[in-house]
């Protein structure tokens, strides 16, 4: 070969063909594929979470989908379940066992229920001897939940023919809207006054199911609502106890408070006032206890006679809202549904659970409640409220063995007559207001727990009564002051 030629190709004899660098070779034709896989992926992720970032902020602007118009006649909660069927769904769970205390039985002709709860006069035998005479000691099991309250007061025998219940007492074990547009032909204020004068079988007909939608939110603005004339006259006696005249609680109430006003319509102290048996809550002197029982002294109420012992006593009923507002959680805006209806995410929408149970039920009800506030784990929380449960249990037991020992001690006197009347007197007061406390912590339903330190503090007072009214009878004379004083907790207003 000529070196023109060899000049004109510019190779040599020596050299091959120009090799591929490792830049441009064919081991590196695959990375613009994969880089437009790359961006392809993350725009397809970017358009996902654009999307979704969109609904949800649509879903939070329209937190339901109407699909039925609600109206104040619309008693039915499956109804309200086509516009929230989350919230009815969970409603629906009040039917679940979530304490444990289900206890199964086999139906019968006057009770069909296929299950019962755990007896508490079985449980604490002491307080057949403390209602001796009166129809709880008869009959008295654990609560269920909502969905029970109608079917459980029904075939309880303290609604047995025997024992001819006002129609009163179906207030807060039914969906009430409708009981009361029925007996007042629209004027729920004319319903309820009617209801409580007709016999508990006559107004068990009148009722269609057990609580429900229509009880606690109005069905336009679904804003919580009072839908109980009691506690609208109660609240604003409280209220104007406190200072504060013309109380409208649908007026005037924050949504803060609602959250605990709407439970407080029924999980409180009452007595049935006069002859129309009027639901009334005694709540004119404060809501402590010795408020009630001052209010009680007042107007010369007695639920019965102790059938041993001849004394005018009290029947406390479940005054888990003002036993609540005496503690640590009132105070600092902690409402009832923060811990038994607390929050849940369902998508975008922030969802109160309607099951309605205990924050301790479950790991998650905890965390959902309780741990938004404490920095703690479940398992240290559950031991924690054990605790303080446990410490009321305590001081329950030796207030009762007092009650227990003063009731023995009039009985005896009065027969053997080795008391005279005065002393007898004295000391039948002094089982009047210990049995009342008693009676009052033991039928409240937090254990303790919804104010520790006040529970605790009034059982130390009824304890001291019942003591006391042992040396009335011996001729000792002791103060017979009512209680201690309570340091005052105003109901919340603020967030928590």
């Amino acid at each position: 070969m000529s070196t023109e030629a060899t000049e004109t190709t510019g190779e040599t004899e020596a050299e091959g063909p120009e090799e591929p660098t490792a830049r441009t070779g064919p081991r590196r034709r695959w990375v613009p594929i994969a880089v437009l896989i790359v961006v392809a992926m993350a725009s397809a992720a970017l358009t996902w979470l654009l999307i979704t970032i969109f609904e949800h902020k649509q879903e939070a602007k329209s937190p339901f989908a109407q699909t039925v118009q609600l109206t104040d006649t619309t008693y039915d909660p499956a109804v309200w379940g086509e516009n929230f069927p989350i919230e009815y769904e969970q409603y629906k769970k009040t039917a679940e066992d979530t304490d444990g205390d289900f206890v199964k039985v086999d139906p019968t002709a006057d009770d069909p229920r296929e299950y019962h709860t755990i007896s508490r006069i079985d449980s604490e035998t002491r307080a057949q001897k403390m209602w001796r005479g009166y129809a709880f000691a008869v009959d008295y099991d654990e609560p269920r939940g909502h969905e029970w309250a109608l079917q459980d007061q029904r075939y309880t025998e303290r609604t047995a023919a025997r024992f001819k219940q006002p129609g009163t007492c179906l207030n807060c074990h039914a969906s009430m809207p409708q009981v009361y547009d029925e007996l007042g032909d629209g004027d729920r204020q004319a319903g309820f006054d009617a209801l409580n004068a007709m016999s508990y079988d006559d107004a068990y007909e009148h009722a269609s199911s057990s609580i429900a939608c229509i009880d606690c939110h109005d069905p336009q603005t679904m804003e919580l609502k009072i839908t109980r004339p009691a506690f609208m006259e109660g609240i604003r006696q409280a209220k104007a106890a406190e200072g504060i005249a013309d109380y409208d609680v649908n007026r005037d109430a924050t949504n803060q408070e609602m959250r605990t006003y709407v439970c407080a319509q029924c999980h409180v102290e009452y007595y049935f006032a006069g002859e129309g048996k009027t639901l009334t809550f005694p709540w004119k002197n404060g809501l402590t206890v010795y408020d009630e029982m001052n209010y009680y002294d007042e107007v010369g109420w007695t639920d019965f006679t102790h059938e041993e012992s001849g004394a005018p006593v009290l029947k406390a009923q479940h005054p888990d809202f003002e036993t609540w507002s005496q503690g640590i959680h009132a105070a600092n805006g902690v409402t009832c549904a923060d811990c038994h209806m607390s929050y849940n995410r369902e998508g975008a929408a922030k969802v109160s659970n309607h099951q309605i149970m205990s924050p301790m039920a479950n790991d998650d009800t905890i965390n959902s409640s309780c741990l938004t506030c404490h920095h703690s784990t479940a398992d240290e929380m559950r031991e924690r409220v054990e605790g303080i449960q446990n410490r009321w249990q305590s001081s329950l037991d030796v207030s009762f063995t007092a009650l227990d020992a003063l009731i023995t001690d009039i009985t005896a006197a009065a027969d053997d007559g080795t008391a005279t009347e005065e002393q007898l007197t004295a000391a039948r007061d002094y089982q009047r207001k210990a049995q009342f406390v008693v009676d009052y912590s033991f039928s409240e339903n937090g254990r303790g727990f919804h104010a520790p330190a006040y529970s605790i503090s009034i059982l130390n007072q009824a304890t001291d009564w019942a003591r006391s009214g042992q040396l009335a009878l011996r001729g000792v004379e002791v103060s017979n002051d009512v209680g201690p004083a309570v340091p005052e907790q105003h109901m919340p207003s603020g967030s928590k």
